[in-house]
């Protein structure tokens, strides 16, 4: 059947409100802020309902026509760029919250709801909610979920994963999986809704979320400490879980050429007189904020006298608090100030990090003596960001990727810790994962999508 023949009946079946075809599809739906050129889709379908989904797959299925989900197209693995030949499936459309319950924590969403939203309806509700990420008003929870997104959070709520409690899922063949029962003990044999966490639509399209929510604190105090090295970074992060546990929220690590890069692009001012070669942004969760600023204090003096921590700033408002964490926001400006920004996102063992790091720095510094490279990360959960400016390496991004790789598989860490594989990570997704692994994920993928449909070219 031709391609002529489908979107006739794509059109016949959706509407062309639902779906345009391809000389109608605006240019922002061809590409994410990943950098991929752009390709131009097949067709454009935004749906409003699952049951819209479901004739969509019906109908791809009897055409063997592929299908590239999109969120928000925030992704940096290029997950969400079509492919050629491929229908493009924004969920923008399909963005209601459809219930709030205060008594059980818990709130279900279309999946094109923006992390924003769901940010603000838990905190008109009296809840938090336990992602956090610096594209929060424009990601949306089906791409938050299908990237199993992590963020400022992690440390104390977990990933997205664990922010999961349910799922409804379309599959390439356009059946309905309504996994969004509402209990935490479902012990019914395997729990599909995890095979599609994690899998950047390769697997299924994701049309509803049930999120677990969190009481909110009643007070939140921040602090913004200067270290000499990484080993006293995991020091100070240490003392204040033995102080606080579960409490510590955000623990934020940056290099100090992240922080001069933050500086200078968002125009702030020095936090100390001089600078340092570590600073951490540190929030801590409580009843009271002036006894958890007091509590800081102690442990902060503590850190002082054994030498781990050499200055600090205990906010004193939420002004103050919402000035230091200014200072983390410097990814937001990476794409408009690096040419082109080369971004890294890898887990390692905590204790090896700061390793890691500096081995980064001395590979990089060999080949590329003039290169500009950024360090920054959820340190309390293994997570480091790398980026590098293209421009300072001569454009010689491939080489970049293969050296910090490599540095990745010798130090045992994985190549992604929050945004997944897509097309970027694809060549090196052997250095996280053994040929036994891979296997098994070919054989789900294959079960779940025997034609292989579902967002081909990503991950695989």
């Amino acid at each position: 059947m031709s391609q002529e023949q489908f979107l006739s009946e794509l059109i016949s079946s959706l509407g062309a409100d639902v779906a345009q075809i391809a000389g109608d599809v605006p240019e922002r739906y061809w590409t994410d802020w990943s950098g991929t050129p752009p390709q131009q889709p097949l067709a454009l379908v935004r749906p409003r309902s699952t049951e819209e989904v479901s004739v969509l797959m019906r109908l791809c299925t009897a055409h063997r026509i592929a299908v590239v989900p999109q969120g928000g197209l925030t992704g940096l693995a290029g997950a969400a760029v079509p492919t050629q030949g491929a229908v493009a499936v924004s969920m923008e459309r399909f963005n209601v919250i459809e219930d709030i319950n205060i008594q059980t924590g818990l709130m279900q969403v279309q999946a094109g709801v923006t992390l924003q939203t769901v940010q603000e309806a838990a905190v008109n509700a009296g809840m938090v909610f336990g992602v956090d990420l610096g594209a929060r008003g424009s990601c949306q929870i089906g791409g938050n979920v299908s990237t199993n997104a992590g963020g400022n959070g992690v440390l104390q709520h977990g990933m997205m994963r664990e922010q999961v409690l349910g799922l409804e899922v379309v599959l390439a063949d356009g059946s309905v999986l309504p996994m969004l029962r509402p209990m935490i003990k479902n012990n019914t044999g395997y729990d599909l809704k995890q095979f599609f966490i994690g899998a950047e639509g390769t697997l299924g399209i994701i049309t509803r979320v049930l999120l677990r929510l969190r009481p909110a604190p009643q007070a939140t105090a921040t602090t913004l400490v200067a270290m000499p090295d990484f080993d006293s970074a995991l020091a100070v992060l240490k003392r204040m879980q033995s102080r606080f546990g579960n409490s510590v929220a955000a623990y934020e690590l940056m290099w100090d050429s992240f922080v001069q890069a933050s500086q200078a692009w968002l125009k702030l001012n020095a936090p100390f007189e001089q600078r340092y070669p570590l600073l951490a942004l540190i929030n801590v969760d409580g009843k009271q904020e002036s006894q958890l600023q007091d509590d800081i204090q102690q442990v902060l003096e503590q850190a002082m006298e054994a030498g781990e921590v050499l200055d600090a700033i205990v906010a004193q408002s939420v002004a103050q608090a919402q000035t230091l964490w200014k200072l983390r926001e410097a990814p937001a400006e990476l794409n408009n100030n690096m040419h082109p920004a080369i971004n890294f996102d890898v887990s390692l063992p905590q204790a090896d990090i700061g390793r890691f790091a500096e081995a980064c720095e001395a590979a990089f510094t060999a080949r590329w003596p003039q290169k500009h490279a950024l360090y920054f990360g959820h340190v309390g959960d293994g997570n480091l960001h790398v980026s590098v400016d293209g421009k300072t390496v001569n454009g010689e991004c491939d080489a970049v990727e293969a050296e910090l790789y490599r540095l990745v598989g010798e130090f045992k860490g994985s190549v992604s810790a929050e945004h997944g594989i897509g097309l970027h990570k694809k060549p090196y997704l052997q250095k996280s994962r053994t040929v036994e692994e891979l296997n098994a994920m070919r054989a789900i993928k294959n079960a779940l999508d025997p034609l292989g449909l579902m967002n081909p070219g990503k991950v695989f």
